[in-house]
């Protein structure tokens, strides 16, 4: 990241706080600043966070979603618009939260690195896997405990409101819920080295699968890979694959449920008798899961 603030100070923010120095005749906070990295840090990432999602998941919406599935009794009025109102406000939250991992990213205290060769060729490849796979870990029972009825419907009920998702879904969430699932992503960093280029790639590739695994095109029936349709299902029936990007951790803790072939096949999910028995299912089941996550 240090990569990125060099040059957004250079070509933004050293402009921005002169000017500001001027106007306020004071001086310029210098770019050791705790309270500048601070501001410098929340201003981009929330920028680039909104853009990003805003621009991914449009355009995943504009050429890939299966805008049939807006016909579906579980899609809700005017429900697009109400994932991004509900995104807009998590992210200002969410990037607050965040800037405390990237101010110690600033100041050496991760594992990052910028020498290519400093462990040589094969660890970028495999620094990329062992991220994939601790995220996916933890990410997986972060989301499986934020189903347990003592914070269920404090937290993650909301994204849950989304039950036949847009790519907007992707980051609609409540701020909290949409922070802790994020935490794996920074906590990765201080755990085991990565090169500071492949940390960044992989932070774009999340927010990418993010969106893809919330846009109800389902490309590739594949045991392993965690992909829409498995997503979809999370979503139609709660309590399964919660895993982010492969099933791997729900198959071992025994959560796991295989999409149903009608998921794969655009015609035979988008007709009126699948989508029909689909909410019946729902309508079925959510009461008692409900009544279950209020009680137990």
């Amino acid at each position: 990241m240090d990569v990125v603030m060099g040059y957004m100070d250079t070509y933004v923010f050293d402009s921005v706080y002169n000017q500001a120095a001027a106007l306020t005749s004071t001086t310029p906070l210098s770019r050791d600043s705790l309270l500048r990295q601070s501001l410098s840090l929340f201003v981009f990432i929330y920028a680039y966070i909104v853009a990003f999602y805003f621009g991914t998941a449009g355009l995943s919406y504009r050429y890939i979603y299966d805008k049939k599935q807006e016909s579906h009794p579980k899609f809700l009025p005017r429900q697009k618009l109400l994932e991004m109102a509900c995104a807009s406000r998590a992210l200002p939250t969410i990037t607050l939260m965040t800037v405390p991992w990237i101010l110690a990213e600033l100041h050496g205290y991760s594992l990052v690195y910028k020498e290519w060769t400093k462990f040589g060729y094969v660890y970028l490849g495999v620094s990329a896997v062992m991220f994939i796979l601790f995220t996916d870990f933890c990410i997986y029972w972060v989301h499986r405990l934020q189903h347990h009825p003592l914070v269920y419907a404090k937290c993650h009920k909301l994204h849950h409101k989304w039950i036949v998702c847009t790519p907007y879904a992707s980051h609609a969430f409540h701020p909290v819920d949409g922070y802790l699932q994020s935490l794996p992503y920074h906590l990765a960093v201080f755990i085991f080295p990565m090169h500071e280029y492949v940390y960044l790639a992989l932070f774009a590739f999340v927010n990418v699968w993010s969106v893809m695994i919330h846009d109800g095109e389902y490309m590739a029936s594949n045991a392993v890979v965690n992909g829409a349709a498995h997503h979809t299902v999370h979503h139609l029936y709660f309590n399964y694959n919660y895993g982010q990007f492969t099933t791997l951790f729900d198959r071992l803790f025994n959560t796991y449920r295989k999409p149903s072939q009608e998921i794969y096949d655009r015609s035979r999910r988008n007709s009126k008798t699948v989508q029909a028995a689909q909410a019946q299912d729902i309508d079925t089941a959510l009461p008692t899961l409900e009544a279950s996550k209020k009680t137990q």
